[in-house]
């Protein structure tokens, strides 16, 4: 029978990312408080009416700095992943800081939950060479940052050897699964404007021509694939704008109609793990 889910997340990074990039005049800090303190009720309405459980990656600065917020997010039956301390990509961290972020968050997140996080998303898709280990060592589940697949989750590899010269030496695959995404399933990248001294994200695309990228994504999935996963990404200070609302509602109602199934990142990866147990891996890491 097929089966078709759809994994609605959040990133809700409030003021962290702009932080993040040094970006902490009064401006850019007020785009991440629209985000907590007016996008994450909208959405939070719009997930109650249409009964949709969804997934929150939320950076330890954001649990801290907005617990209301969070806790209203958890009580409401999202789960809370993890998405570092500050918005730093791990990449540019060592593995000392990085160790330290993913225990710092995830205490906040124990105490507003009672459990430390399942999942896992690197600030910026962006992991370094020590997340993997780092993600196994404190016992998450899965890991959603990297893109290898769209539509199956797989089991993540430790020890790959990539160099400029030679050909790829792929490592193991471990017990860790990847949740894969894609920046065209990810509001920020559509809709953001940005400026630095450096460079420019133009954002600001039609949002109607946006959503007919996303449905087409899942009807895609829909014809081509018995079992699949497909992750959107969106942000509540990106998609809480009104339009963006709009949209997000649209895609919602048309995935409904299309025979969807929504599930929280963490439920969809159980499923997987069912479908396709550790033991079934190979070296190049496990399809479902």
């Amino acid at each position: 029978m097929a089966r078709h889910l759809v994994c609605l997340t959040f990133d809700f990074d409030a003021m962290s990312g702009f932080i993040s990039r040094g970006m902490t005049s009064p401006s850019p800090i007020s785009r991440g408080e629209f985000g907590a303190n007016v996008g994450a009720a909208r959405i939070l309405a719009l997930l109650r009416k249409y009964d949709v459980a969804a997934s929150w990656y939320i950076p330890g600065h954001t649990l801290e700095t907005y617990p209301e917020q969070c806790e209203r997010v958890f009580a409401a039956g999202h789960e809370l992943g993890h998405h570092g301390w500050t918005h730093v990509p791990p990449a540019q961290l060592s593995r000392e800081e990085e160790e330290q972020g993913l225990e710092r968050a995830n205490e906040q997140i124990r105490k507003l939950t009672g459990h430390r996080a399942r999942g896992y998303r690197s600030p910026s898709w962006d992991l370094s060479a020590h997340s993997v280990e780092l993600l196994l060592k404190h016992g998450f589940a899965y890991d959603s940052s990297m893109m290898a697949d769209d539509y199956l989750p797989y089991r993540v590899r430790q020890g790959d050897v990539i160099e400029l010269e030679q050909p790829a030496v792929f490592g193991r695959a471990t017990r860790l699964i990847e949740l894969p995404v894609s920046w065209t399933l990810d509001d920020y990248p559509h809709f953001e404007f940005v400026r630095t001294p450096t460079w420019i994200l133009q954002g600001l695309m039609n949002a109607h021509g946006v959503l007919q990228n996303w449905v087409d994504d899942f009807m895609y999935l829909r014809h081509n694939l018995e079992w699949g996963v497909i992750t959107y990404t969106f942000h509540p200070f990106v998609i809480g704008r009104g339009h963006r609302m709009i949209v997000l509602e649209k895609l919602i109602r048309t995935l409904l109609d299309h025979g969807a199934v929504f599930m929280r990142a963490e439920d969809a990866i159980s499923e997987y793990d069912q479908r396709a147990p550790i033991q079934e891996r190979s070296r190049g890491g496990s399809r479902g």
